[in-house]
């Protein structure tokens, strides 16, 4: 079986690379070509032709936006042919946007797998990622061990959609315990506490938990290098907040939290990391916000 992979931003580089070490060849394409150089892998030269030459290909990009234009826009994927082909969209999309992808891309005689993954990079450097995948089973099926690849977890949950609103849900708590976090760390700072100290007790205490794990060296150390930044949680966070207005309910926190990282957006924090995040208390007091 031919792959492709479309998408080499930071998760989706390290996947690209993470099966490239575990022997798949793949045919890559992105919009910033220079991306892809330096994987040892051919580059195609739009996604129309990668699809001509592979059989299945990945798709993780920034939204649901980006992820239209590689799978409908000129040269995309559906121009050059998806019959008998499968789409596995990794993207954290728009939950409406998915739904219409999946009928009509069936329409053209191809599959669409609704499958995005839980994790940033260092769980994809390692192959312990989380994919939920919604979709034709007998497709979910045929291709689990690819998946396995660079997932610990995979999950077939049914129908396409619903394995976006799962990870959307996913991202409600994840940026709920990073922005919660972050103020109390930034506030402990304001208070005259050490970081230092600051964390080792909340990770002996309440703040115990996955994020401040995975998130500790780099708070410790100040690297706010993208693993995951500040503009992808909160696109997330904005699809979550549609969801729950399709659903006709409400949260107390979803708004207040996806308000916390458009203020790190506003102050240029928007490229960085999201845990860049606790230092936003700071540039508030500093310039009187």
């Amino acid at each position: 079986m031919k792959i492709g992979f479309i998408g080499l931003g930071s998760l989706g580089k390290t996947i690209a690379q993470r099966l490239i070490s575990q022997g798949t060849e793949l045919l890559l394409w992105n919009r910033t070509r220079e991306r892809a150089y330096g994987l040892g892998m051919p580059v195609a030269e739009s996604p129309a032709e990668l699809i001509r030459k592979v059989d299945l290909v990945f798709v993780i990009v920034f939204d649901s936006e980006a992820s239209q234009e590689v799978l409908f826009g000129k040269d995309g994927l559906v121009e050059g042919g998806v019959e008998g082909k499968t789409i596995v969209d990794m993207t954290t999309n728009h939950f409406a946007y998915v739904k219409v992808s999946y009928e009509e891309i069936k329409r053209l005689g191809g599959f669409y797998l609704d499958a995005p993954v839980l994790g940033s990079v260092v769980p994809a450097q390692k192959g312990e990622l989380t994919m939920l995948v919604g979709g034709d089973e007998e497709k979910f099926k045929e291709h689990r061990a690819l998946f396995e690849k660079f997932c610990k977890k995979v999950f077939y949950v049914g129908r396409a959609g619903k394995a976006t609103k799962l990870k959307l849900i996913n991202n409600m708590v994840l940026g709920g315990i990073m922005q919660v976090l972050s103020e109390a760390i930034g506030v402990g700072e304001l208070a005259g506490i050490e970081r230092e100290l600051l964390i080792e007790v909340l990770e002996n205490g309440a703040g115990k938990s996955y994020i401040l794990d995975v998130k500790k060296k780099k708070l410790l150390e100040r690297d706010y290098s993208t693993h995951f930044s500040v503009d992808l949680i909160h696109k997330d966070l904005h699809y979550a907040e549609d969801l729950v207005k399709e659903l006709g309910a409400f949260t107390f926190t979803l708004q207040n939290v996806k308000n916390a990282y458009a203020l790190g957006k506003y102050l240029g924090m928007g490229g960085e990391d999201f845990s860049v995040l606790v230092e936003l208390y700071k540039s508030i007091k500093t310039q009187n916000l």
